[in-house]
């Protein structure tokens, strides 16, 4: 890669390195596949950066690699993953173990979904992207992305432990960062 390209990519990295991360915890639920997840998308953008540079959103365009690479994973092998029902036991309670209790019930949720209904659910009310948004990202209809946030939520709302985290005032039950569109 040439100087130029090579400077916008770096930045590009060191711009977006960490809400990509963030991105691909939610889709993951753990921070070490997370990582790689990011990496393994980036190393593919770095493949076609002329490309990716050149579209309109070059994060839109890694953030559906991120999606992508993340489905592939499961294409490939079956990863199994043992979840347990509740986190380990702390010493005292405070707001922000109240929060990691949350977070931790979240991502136990998350995790309970099919790939395709977490990557709607991260997306369109973490990402807080439109339906349509969501529909290019994952290159599907504006209807499909519609029926799989319903089962999602709906699913969401079923599991344990997450309906106080569901009921809590607005903006804490969708990771904190935005509401809907």
């Amino acid at each position: 890669m040439q100087a130029e390209p090579e400077a916008q990519f770096q930045e590009f990295v060191r711009a977006r390195w960490s809400h990509l991360v963030r991105t691909a915890y939610l889709l993951t639920g753990d921070a070490h596949h997370a990582e790689d997840l990011t990496q393994t998308a980036l190393a593919k953008a770095y493949g076609s950066w002329r490309r990716v540079a050149r579209s309109d959103s070059p994060e839109a365009y890694v953030r559906r690699m991120l999606v992508t690479c993340n489905s592939d994973r499961f294409r490939k092998r079956r990863v199994s993953e043992a979840l347990t029902a509740s986190p380990p036991e702390r010493a005292g309670r405070d707001d922000a173990v109240s929060r990691a209790d949350e977070r931790s019930a979240l991502m136990g949720a998350l995790a309970g979904l099919p790939p395709r209904q977490r990557a709607v659910v991260v997306m369109r009310y973490w990402e807080d992207l439109s339906e349509a948004e969501v529909a290019e990202v994952l290159g599907c209809s504006t209807g499909t992305v519609k029926s799989q946030a319903a089962k999602g939520l709906a699913k969401l709302r079923t599991y344990p432990g997450l309906a106080q985290v569901m009921d809590a005032p607005a903006g804490r039950a969708s990771g904190g960062q935005g509401g809907t569109r």
